[in-house]
């Protein structure tokens, strides 16, 4: 394993280790006006939601590396006190690519990157019509973290008001993720789509599960169930009756089976969700 102390690297490298290793981000499609009332419009990855009551969002333009100046979204803030923050999906994901260009001060980056400005109802910012959530909000708070290249802005958003496309929505008014198709930000040029990578795991919170310490030694100690294999072993209440391990084994002739054949089997159940019947696999 390589190791550093981020004073041994340059700011260019450490930004890059951290935005490479801290990924999928997030991305805030920031949208601000200036003390004139000019649009702008730009992407931040250091972004995500902090509380519900109140609602809070936070996003982070950070400091310039190379020349260490700031950048107009967060020069707007500070004079407006006011942000709608886009959602972006994969529908327009090229067009916020482009609206991250550095155009020069006063320049609209709706009309740049072929954007609608849809008027927002509680603040002066507008709206990207094609994005498929909307927050409006009031900024609380601007924390700088430095003043150094590198250094970041944590921008604290109160929402005042969302607005959500009915396409993205369930008919129950959840937010369907994969309607929803979200783009999130990586190291270098990477982009993940989250429609493509969604899986489930059920949160272990009105459950007790007896966890990997509890596993019998010869599944703890396998050399063929991974650490996932185990954590989702783990995530039970109880075991399977003695009783009900051997009418399943008596059913399917699993006793035959060498404790490696049985690992895979079970191991083949688990990638099936078929906790249960892995654990009668394991114990017969």
């Amino acid at each position: 394993m390589t190791s550093f102390e981020p004073k041994e690297l340059t700011t260019a490298a450490l930004h890059g280790y951290l935005l490479s290793a801290v990924a999928p981000r997030p991305i805030a499609f920031a949208s601000t006006i200036d003390e004139n009332g000019n649009p702008n419009l730009s992407p931040f990855s250091f972004f995500n939601v902090f509380s519900a009551n109140p609602p809070i969002l936070i996003f982070s333009p950070a400091r310039r590396v190379r020349d260490n100046t700031i950048k107009h979204t967060l020069k707007n803030v500070e004079s407006t006190k006011e942000v709608v923050i886009n959602v972006v999906n994969y529908d327009i994901v090229q067009q916020m690519s482009l609206s991250s260009t550095e155009y020069g001060e006063g320049v609209n980056e709706f009309e740049k990157a072929g954007l609608t400005m849809l008027k927002s109802d509680m603040v002066k910012p507008f709206r990207v019509a094609e994005a498929p959530v909307q927050f409006e909000c009031k900024v609380n708070d601007i924390i700088k973290l430095g003043t150094e290249g590198g250094a970041g802005n944590l921008i604290i958003c109160e929402v005042v008001k969302l607005h959500i496309n009915t396409d993205v929505l369930t008919e129950s008014g959840s937010i369907d993720q994969e309607k929803l198709d979200l783009v999130a930000r990586a190291g270098g040029s990477y982009y993940s789509r989250a429609k493509n990578g969604f899986f489930e795991i059920p949160k272990p919170l009105t459950t007790l599960g007896i966890g990997v310490d509890a596993l019998p030694k010869h599944v703890r100690t396998s050399k063929i169930l991974t650490g996932n294999d185990l954590g989702l072993l783990g995530n039970v209440e109880k075991l399977p009756s003695k009783a009900v391990i051997i009418a399943f084994a008596e059913k399917h002739d699993i006793s035959s089976l060498s404790e490696v054949e049985k690992h895979k089997k079970a191991q083949v159940l688990l990638g099936e969700g078929d906790v249960e019947t892995a654990w009668k696999v394991l114990l017969s």
